[in-house]
């Protein structure tokens, strides 16, 4: 069996589309999408269809849940917010109330966007002195609220990684489809790069007692989302975009 794992797609049709293809020229049927699918200056409502028109099996992120919950000060306060917001339009709210925060599929694959605790915690990453360092096993484990699926999928930091606990159990993270860089000021001022605009996803293959993976790199047209982004006055996404690396100011 082979399962294609995304995340972190933030509106960006563009490398989304590239990796469908990617996808569907290697024969996946199962594709599982961790959220934060939408927010950014690119095209929210396109990539909100062509999701629905390939049937992922999707969960809620942390910015999918921001843009639900956005009061009207939050959409004067944050352009970008307000376009997400405006773009997608009411439908695609009410869709978004719908999914879950994380999902179990058949005992074995446990799904999830930041923490089982917090969605806008990283479950792999600890940050917390502003530089990145992989937590110790036993936090993550913690942070799952001890799930005991052998596969656990995460996303959220952008950053692709495959890690083996010691209690056996692999956790993924797919990294990101949409954006291979950003800074943050929460909980502490950090930056997450990726050093390339290609666009990022997982490939797990799970045959009887056997497991691989495979972390795939799709190139796709970067400058349509950068020059989207530019329109949309967000300099800094474009930078991202095109080199997978922060913006200095």
């Amino acid at each position: 069996m082979q399962i294609a794992i995304l995340s972190d797609i933030h509106g960006n049709i563009y490398a989304l589309q590239e990796v469908i293809k990617d996808i569907r020229n290697r024969n996946i049927e199962v594709v599982l999408n961790l959220g934060d699918m939408f927010y950014g200056p690119i095209e929210p409502r396109a990539t909100y269809e062509l999701i629905r028109e390939n049937k992922f099996i999707n969960i809620c992120g942390n910015q999918d849940r921001e843009i639900l919950e956005a009061s009207l000060a939050q959409l004067e306060e944050n352009p970008t917010l307000r376009y997400t917001y405006e773009d997608l339009g009411e439908e695609v709210l009410y869709w978004i109330q719908d999914l879950q925060f994380e999902k179990i599929i058949g005992g074995t694959y446990y799904m999830v966007h930041g923490t089982y605790f917090d969605d806008s915690q990283y479950l792999l990453e600890d940050i917390s002195n502003g530089e990145i360092n992989l937590r110790s096993d036993e936090e993550i484990i913690k942070l799952t609220d001890n799930i005991k699926a052998p596969f656990i999928f995460c996303g959220h930091s952008h950053l692709p990684r495959v890690h083996k606990l010691n209690s056996g159990q692999i956790v993924i993270n797919p990294g990101s489809v949409g954006l291979q860089a950003y800074e943050d000021e929460l909980p502490i001022k950090h930056k997450m790069q990726n050093h390339t605009p290609h666009a990022a996803y997982t490939i797990l293959t799970v045959e009887e007692n056997q497991y691989s993976v495979e972390q795939v790199r799709v190139a796709y047209d970067y400058e349509k989302a950068a020059k989207k982004a530019e329109d949309n006055g967000r300099p800094d996404w474009a930078h991202a975009l095109r080199t997978g690396e922060v913006l200095e100011n």
